[in-house]
């Protein structure tokens, strides 16, 4: 607590009194002793600045005349010029804060008090500690005022609080170094399990061959982008992998769709799983075969570890949120969010929508790294690439992801999904790797199914003789979990109503 009295020069006028909470007369968290001989330390030791300067920042001190100090000594350490009791207090006249802070009596003062700097490390902590907790008393504070407000929106008040304790959150959250032997390890376990699995994926799989050679699966810890223009089917793409990974290897994975509704979703996937074509799974007019193979392929859904959310509208902040239940409750693996652009940066102010989603990019990354998964983040492409001629012109490039480049750089991996309508390409699409951090770059080729908005791998389809009701029969699915081979229809019992002895 600072002293109401003090005989040196300047220091009457100059000492503050505590700060107390008037709503419960607490004195707000403060170490101003402790301020003092951490700046007197400075002064006599010309490398304690770099071990306080990612722990400490002027507002990180309690008393005004201390933060000027300490700017003082942190524009002199910036510029490597010595700090000492002279230079800081030719620094503060320079910025005009020498009376303010007591003149070169106090600078003397500080230097005096101390004869070692041997624990500033332990005392610099100290001050953190108190500066985040008056940190918080002010947010709290703000959004008591403000709930009192009944002109105030209470969930507008939750988004700005969520995104005001995360933005603090983020300015105080810091990770210690560590030395290279405990990483060494974690590696090459990386390496062994690796080499004890005999497709050689570290990582979610796929379910696409070819793809999964290039990545070795999605890798923990990873953001990766997947674009392409409208009507390519970069959605169709997301979703024939979330079945894939929670249907077909029971791996645990999120579905977080900001554009349509949980049943859309779910449709999707039915028609994509039953092969049934997602307009008659609209208006219900499904053919014998067709109820038949709703019967048998659905019970491929039912059961899997796919948590879908369709909250429109969602920030980051309520992402981060719901994505940490995921982990912990569910053991999810992998979340997928459909699309980057519709989210939003609730509770905090932006210039411009490209440094908003300039925020949510980086945050999904941290978000990544912070939960050790990979999260797949769709993305929508700028329209200039409509206006390129010819079809190689129509491909697309890192340079067209929307409205921020701040994407290409957060991102691990770019893909993005392309179908040219040259007639050598026909039924087909191209996944282009445009950005691999850790690996190659390149094309996959997959059968893409628009009436099933399915991509397949091309070697895994065989075409069988056609159903009366238009439909693909007889056709053989690959299963890659137990390797064999399941007929997709049988002869139906049905003569057109629908049946009622389906598994829900």
């Amino acid at each position: 607590m600072a002293e109401q009295g003090n005989n040196s020069k300047g220091g009457a006028r100059n000492r503050r009194l505590p700060v107390v909470d008037s709503n419960y007369a607490h004195v707000q968290p403060q170490a101003t002793d402790l301020e003092r001989a951490v700046l007197g330390a400075l002064m006599i030791d010309k490398d304690a600045y770099a071990v306080v300067c990612e722990m400490l920042y002027p507002e990180s001190f309690y008393e005004p005349r201390n933060q000027k100090v300490y700017r003082a000594i942190m524009e002199l350490s910036m510029h490597e010029n010595p700090v000492d009791v002279w230079t800081v207090t030719e620094q503060l006249a320079k910025q005009g804060d020498l009376e303010e802070v007591g003149g070169p009596g106090y600078v003397t003062e500080l230097s005096s008090r101390i004869a070692s700097s041997a624990n500033i490390e332990y005392h610099a902590r100290i001050i953190a500690q108190k500066s985040l907790a008056r940190q918080l008393i002010s947010f709290t504070s703000r959004i008591q005022g403000m709930a009192f407000d009944e002109t105030v929106d209470v969930d507008d008040l939750m988004q700005e609080a969520e995104g005001a304790l995360f933005e603090l959150g983020q300015r105080n959250m810091k990770k210690d170094y560590t030395q290279i032997d405990p990483v060494i390890r974690n590696a090459i376990d990386v390496i062994q399990k690796a080499a004890a699995n005999k497709d050689g994926l570290t990582g979610v799989p796929t379910g696409y061959h070819k793809l999964d050679d290039i990545t070795s699966g999605w890798q923990p810890s990873d953001l990766v982008i997947i674009a392409g223009r409208p009507a390519m089917g970069k959605t169709s793409f997301a979703l024939s992998m979330a079945k894939n990974i929670a249907a077909d290897y029971q791996i645990p994975m999120a579905f977080f769709s900001l554009e349509m509704s949980n049943v859309q979703l779910v449709n999707r996937l039915i028609s994509n799983c039953c092969e049934i074509q997602g307009s008659k799974i609209l208006n219900g007019q499904l053919h014998p075969d067709e109820w038949d193979r709703l019967d048998k392929n659905l019970n491929h859904l039912l059961g899997a570890p796919l948590y879908v959310d369709d909250t429109p509208g969602l920030s980051v902040f309520e992402l981060r949120t719901k994505a940490r239940r995921l982990v912990r409750e569910h053991g999810v693996k992998i979340i997928m969010i459909d699309y980057l652009q519709l989210m939003n940066a609730n509770g905090m102010r932006f210039s411009s929508r490209q440094e908003e989603v300039s925020v949510i990019s980086r945050s999904l990354k941290g978000l990544a790294k912070e939960l050790d998964i990979p999260i797949l983040a769709l993305s929508q492409l700028n329209r200039g690439v409509e206006s390129r001629e010819g079809l190689e012109g129509k491909r697309p490039q890192l340079s067209d992801l929307r409205e921020s480049g701040a994407i290409e750089q957060d991102a691990d991996m770019v893909l993005f999904v392309h179908r040219p309508n040259g007639r050598d390409l026909h039924g087909m699409a191209q996944i282009i790797i445009a950005k691999h951090r850790k690996g190659a770059t390149g094309d996959v080729l997959l059968t893409f199914r628009g009436e099933f908005t399915r991509f397949e791998n091309p070697e895994d389809r065989r075409l069988g003789p056609k159903s009366s009701g238009g439909d693909t029969g007889g056709e053989i699915i690959s299963s890659r979990i137990n390797g064999d081979q399941q007929p997709a229809t049988t002869e139906s019992p049905f003569t057109g109503d629908a049946p009622t002895n389906l598994p829900f």
